[in-house]
């Protein structure tokens, strides 16, 4: 019989989390089941008892993934079952692994396996938010060397409230909404959105959900404690000689320093510092130890970050001789590719996007088909980083994880600022391509979005940019905050902060702490220095455009809305989708509706406006309801004995007695009309009973001089002497008024 250990944490709202364990996976090195509601998350950990040869870096997977039968439901797709995972299963994967791999010791290489799967699925408590703990609950049940426990909760501003894991209803109505990660000491990741909040707004919530953290952080130690876990398992994954070390040092340790210290460009320094490297291996003779090379290479990095730290901390010298807080030259372009709908060059330093904007019709929405989340979505934004970028001579193999997580976090930027529909009937999709790549290639992105999206028209609110943010801290407490940091910046330092917004606020953010103890103090410190860079940078987009085009550029296609009643929808579509094909057939154009809030929203496309002005013409003609006493141009659609029924409008036909064609007599329609002709009709009579349409011609005529009304009343049926029917007076309402032998028809068809 397996015993089975709970631990429930208490949110300030009253909802509980439980975190149970020994109940199943018992085979994983460590596993657990974390609950919130109906939501259930089973997370189990491996990791291999020695390393790989020649690895030296933690080689950690995180694998998130959502089951469909959690929620009740069927995958989609012709297979029918769950496949590779989703962009919104990445994102969260993510945020486990951002948050876990700083925590791991700088010698330990073992593979280790963090596998999350949602087990039970419930809207009013989303797993993203529980995932984090889930991870580290698990790790924390095993000997694996970890410098946990960790936990993650969403942190959202609902109506001026401070909430921890709100329901998916309710972020409807947040404007600020973050995941925040960290250990009961420090907070160790960030990322999120936001409606231009202020810097010490942002500061508030993450101090906010790091007083939960601490609850999890220690229900975690409680659960570890109960089962009798004890100590990190002995592990040797490095072979080290400390007289080697010393000897790198010795003999690097300046020229390294001086190197960093020329201001080289990226790609002149990092030639610099391998050749340096290559010549002290060379220095130690051809017959070496297999495991020197790696060892040199290894101490060698330890001697770069060394000397680019203290390089910055004593004489207060970046890599490329700026100042703190200076910001690489920048420069812009905008309409550099002819036939995209908008499109933008951004370059500060060494990176640089060149960004598209294709505004296209709601046949271009995203279909989203998540366990969770079904819908569509507007607005899409994809960042591509190829090789080339950085000067790496390899081949491009599918989409990164990285490109995945840049992109949404530049949607995010860019997403606070986005018209309405109302404002911007089109489907929007961004594509970012990173041509150079020296620093914070997301934030390049949210820049060149931004320039985009304004060359196309799009009426964005406001201007977006976006800052990439570093730190540096030694032992002593001595830090520096850098802004628009450099890739080698962000890797040998302590933070990577982006933060991005308007000039009234922030919009999102994505921070990565990679130090112990970093302080709300310096956090304020390098909010408000990032805010200081990113009105400089919007300086610079709003000197190449300071707004939308007044106009969408002539080859984008025009796009024009309507809403109708729900009741006309039908109409619109005709049987079959008869009547909406014939008008795009007839107009060239891609005409989409849907019932939206008890409403029809149309959505008319075109190459140019007199097409969307043809279909718009016939589609409020199907809507129009008609009025009597109106005189409308009709077609004649057919011809009876007894009259003939013209289209009014589309779709609606009425009766056009013989009788009412003319002042003379007529003994056949012909006489007047013909099938195809078009002519003008006054409605004189709508049947209350059926609806049905009676029309006028003679009315719109001028009565001859001297017309005689006629006197003999016209029978109600059959033949007049000598054959010919009748068609004299009497009632004619709703039709002929003599229950013809001839054909009838409905002739009210909407």
């Amino acid at each position: 019989m397996h015993q089975v250990y709970q631990k429930t944490i208490t949110l300030n709202d009253g909802r509980t989390i439980t975190i149970e364990t020994g109940k199943l996976a018992k085979q994983a090195d460590g596993s657990v089941v974390v609950t919130m509601g109906n939501t259930m998350i089973l997370a189990a950990v491996c990791a291999a008892k020695e390393a790989r040869e020649e690895v030296d870096f933690m080689p950690l997977s995180v694998e998130y993934k959502e089951k469909f039968a959690s929620a009740g439901r069927f995958p989609g797709g012709f297979l029918k079952r769950e496949t590779r995972p989703n962009d919104n299963e990445i994102l969260i994967s993510r945020l486990v692994d951002r948050a876990l791999r700083p925590l791991f010791p700088d010698d330990y290489h073992a593979e280790v396996f963090v596998t999350i799967n949602l087990i039970s699925a419930d809207n009013n408590c989303p797993p993203d938010a529980l995932a984090g703990l889930a991870a580290s609950a698990a790790m924390s049940l095993t000997t694996i060397p970890f410098g946990g426990p960790i936990s993650e909760v969403r942190v959202a501003r609902i109506d001026g409230e401070m909430m921890i894991n709100p329901s998916r209803a309710d972020l409807e109505n947040a404007d600020l909404d973050m995941i925040i990660a960290g250990t009961e000491d420090n907070i160790m990741m960030v990322e999120g959105e936001m409606k231009e909040v202020s810097e010490a707004e942002m500061l508030e919530a993450i101090q906010f959900g790091h007083q939960e953290i601490k609850k999890h952080c220690r229900a975690q130690i409680e659960l570890r404690n109960e089962l009798g876990i004890t100590g990190p398992r002995e592990y040797s994954h490095e072979v080290n000689d400390d007289d080697l070390k010393k000897q790198v040092e010795e003999a690097c340790y300046q020229k390294v320093y001086d190197i960093a210290r020329a201001q080289l460009p990226k790609q002149e320094r990092n030639d610099a510092w391998d050749q340096l490297r290559d010549e002290f291996l060379a220095t130690l003779g051809e017959e070496v130890e297999p495991t020197v090379p790696g060892m040199v290479k290894r101490y060698f990095h330890d001697v770069m970050k060394k000397a680019t730290r203290r390089l910055l901390l004593d004489e207060g010298i970046r890599l490329d001789g700026r100042k703190t807080d200076e910001i690489r030259p920048i420069w812009c372009e905008i309409d550099y590719l002819p036939s995209a709908h908008g499109a933008a060059i951004f370059t500060r330093g060494e990176t640089q996007s060149l960004t598209t904007v294709t505004l296209g019709t709601k046949l271009d929405e995203k279909i989203i088909d998540e366990v969770l989340l079904q819908g569509k979505d507007r607005f899409m934004l994809h960042y591509n980083f190829p090789p080339f970028s950085t000067g790496d001579a390899r081949p491009a193999r599918g989409i990164s994880r990285r490109e995945i997580g840049h992109g949404n976090l530049a949607h995010r930027a860019l997403k606070a600022v986005m018209p309405d529909v109302e404002t911007n009937p089109y489907v929007i999709r961004i594509v970012s391509d990173i041509l150079e790549s020296n620093g914070s290639s997301s934030m390049a992105t949210v820049c060149a979005g931004t320039l985009a999206l304004m060359d196309a028209g799009v009426k964005i609110r406001k201007p977006v940019s976006g800052i990439a943010m570093g730190l540096v801290v030694d032992e002593s407490g001595k830090y520096a905050i850098l802004s628009d940091i450099l890739g080698d910046e962000d890797h040998l330092g302590d933070m990577d902060f982006k933060v991005t917004g308007t000039s009234d606020g922030i919009t999102a953010c994505q921070m990565d702490i990679k130090v112990d103890g970093l302080s709300y103090e310096i956090l304020q410190q390098a909010l408000e220095q990032a805010r200081l860079g990113r009105l400089h940078i919007l300086g610079k987009i709003t000197e190449t455009i300071a707004e939308p085009r007044a106009d969408y550029k002539p080859h984008v296609p025009r796009i024009e809305s309507l809403r109708i009643p729900k009741e006309m929808i039908g109409a619109v579509i005709g049987t079959g989708g008869k009547v909406i094909q014939d008008i795009q057939a007839r107009t060239n154009t891609v005409i989409t509706i849907e019932e939206i809030d008890g409403f029809g929203y149309i959505e008319v496309a075109a190459p140019d406006k007199e097409a969307i002005d043809a279909a718009m013409d016939i589609i409020n003609g199907i809507i129009e309801v008609p009025e009597v006493d109106t005189v409308y141009k009709g077609r004649v659609v057919s011809i009876l004995a007894f009259g003939a029924f013209v289209e009014i409008l589309p779709g609606k036909e009425g009766l056009l007695h013989i009788s009412e064609i003319s002042w003379r007599r007529l003994n056949t329609v012909e006489e007047e009309l013909q099938v195809g002709q078009e002519v003008e009709v006054k409605l004189i009579e709508i049947d209350e009973k059926t609806g049905k349409y009676r029309l006028s011609r003679k009315a719109l005529l001028e009565k001859p001089e001297g017309y005689v009304e006629p006197t003999e009343s016209r029978g109600p049926r059959g033949p007049r002497e000598g054959g010919r029917d009748n068609r004299g007076g009497g009632d004619r309402r709703g039709g002929n008024g003599r229950n013809d032998r001839g054909p009838r028809r409905n002739f009210d068809r909407h």
